[in-house]
């Protein structure tokens, strides 16, 4: 049997994973570029944005696309408006100190899932896909909402690059992120800045779900995998680094896609925390990250 039409149906599927993975793990890694925090309900906010997803579009008796479309600019919205809230009644008291943030959003974490069920349920359910065009390969067919997917992920980065480099809201985070105290006497509202980003990371996580949701279904306990992924994803592509979590994404997405088409998930997992072990003890600080000064 030919090995073309797997290789590339394993290489689009991988390439879907990274698109999702990318943005998920954007988000976390911006949160401790700027802020040193780890979040640790990082996940649960993309759990979050799903379960919004679902009900966005359940509420509404219109045409799917329509449903989709409208659930993809309110769950990012209402998630953002979420962590902000849990940014100023928590962390924000808690001066952001390194390790009782940790603790702060492993109970951030507890909350935002145990709600979910009381209120949503145990159930896995559906959010139709806005379309189900089929795209013709030269071997089969494919989802064309797949690769929605994909270019919408490449989109939502290139607006996100965009904002940190070429914008004056990019060079406040940046500043902010390189000397807090120089930031703040040159009069930045560091508070503010913390508030927005963590709330802008929890938005890309919800933006994620959005997109994967029709693929896979909304579940209250959905927020656990993307969360190792994402701490692989920065780990490897060094915390605070957007072409690191970039290409660290690819690296681990397309092998994830192609791994687990050729021999089995497992493997792949594994393949992925080898690779962390790797970069740990070789560069710690990441592929991309920059050395501890």
């Amino acid at each position: 049997m030919d090995l073309g039409p797997f290789l590339l149906l394993a290489t689009l599927e991988g390439l879907v994973q990274a698109a999702v993975l990318t943005l998920t793990a954007l988000g976390l890694s911006l949160v401790f570029g700027v802020m040193r925090v780890v979040n640790v309900a990082h996940g649960e906010f993309y759990m979050l944005g799903a379960v919004v997803a679902w009900w966005v579009a359940s509420m509404l008796s219109v045409h799917p696309a329509v449903g989709f479309f409208v659930a993809l600019v309110i769950s990012p919205l209402a998630v953002g408006a979420i962590a902000f809230a849990g940014e100023r009644l928590v962390l924000r008291r808690l001066n952001y100190d390194p390790e009782a943030t940790i603790v702060a959003t492993i109970g951030m974490l507890y909350v935002i899932q145990q709600t979910v069920l009381i209120v949503y349920g145990p159930d896995a359910r559906p959010v139709d896909a806005p379309f189900y065009y089929r795209v013709q390969l030269p071997w089969f067919g494919y989802s064309g909402y797949n690769l929605f997917v994909i270019a919408a992920a490449i989109v939502l980065l290139s607006g996100c690059w965009y904002t940190l480099t070429r914008t004056r809201l990019g060079l406040v985070m940046r500043a902010t992120q390189f000397d807090r105290e120089t930031a703040q006497a040159f009069g930045i509202p560091i508070d503010k800045v913390y508030g927005y980003v963590f709330a802008a990371g929890a938005m890309l996580a919800a933006v994620a779900a959005v997109l994967i949701v029709p693929i896979r279904q909304a579940h209250y306990l959905m927020g656990l995998d993307p969360l190792l992924l994402s701490f692989i994803v920065v780990i490897i592509g060094g915390l605070g680094s957007l072409r690191g979590t970039v290409v660290a994404a690819l690296i681990i997405g397309l092998s994830d896609g192609i791994i687990s088409v050729f021999f089995s998930p497992t493997l792949a997992k594994m393949i992925s925390t080898l690779l962390v072990a790797l970069v740990l003890v070789f560069k710690p600080e990441g592929l991309f990250g920059a050395k501890a000064r």
